[in-house]
């Protein structure tokens, strides 16, 4: 499957993709879940962005404090209101994951998220196309696999967190097709 294609083939993805731009912010994309949800909609034969609980943006800028990051997600809520922003620097986001050193990059960050179907990303790049960031490649979001990153599977503190998440999240009551891995 063509991600790239697929992505921007959706008016309505295209255009959160250009409003993340819009905000100018280093190292952006548009990531995670609400991707990954996308590609299982779409493959389940649902609208795409059915069941997107958030829009997960991410960046990386350490010049940009939590509160003006939690300032940035407020205004795109109340600017946006179809959709509920979710906007994270990831020079802070490491202290979710247990025994985590600091991120690198936002690219750094995806490539260790729990699990090996949420690492993905994607931002426009400056010709107006797509860039995919696929740390772990795509055939576990396209085969319904959810897996810890390696990241995760080396450590029992962040596996055991990895498992009190699966339980939380329960996607296999949207997606029964789901193989969940442990």
């Amino acid at each position: 499957m063509d991600l790239v294609t697929l992505f921007e083939q959706d008016p309505e993805l295209m255009r959160i993709f250009r409003i993340i731009a819009e905000l100018g912010l280093k190292d952006s994309w548009l990531a995670a879940g609400t991707l990954r949800n996308y590609v299982w909609n779409t493959l389940s034969n649902r609208k795409g962005l059915e069941n997107a609980s958030d829009l997960d943006v991410i960046f990386y800028d350490p010049t940009v404090t939590y509160e003006q990051t939690l300032a940035l997600q407020e205004d795109l809520n109340h600017r946006y209101p179809d959709y509920k922003w979710e906007v994270k620097n990831q020079v802070y986001m490491h202290s979710h994951s247990p025994n985590t050193s600091s991120y690198l990059s936002s690219c750094d960050a995806v490539s260790k998220y729990p699990e090996r179907c949420t690492a993905i990303a994607a931002r426009l790049n400056a010709q107006g196309h797509l860039d995919l960031f696929l740390p772990y490649g795509s055939d576990d979001i396209e085969e319904f696999i959810v897996e810890a990153t390696p990241h995760f599977a080396a450590d029992k503190d962040r596996m055991s967190v990895y498992r009190e998440r699966q339980a939380k999240k329960n996607w296999s009551k949207i997606w029964t097709q789901l193989d969940v891995r442990y």
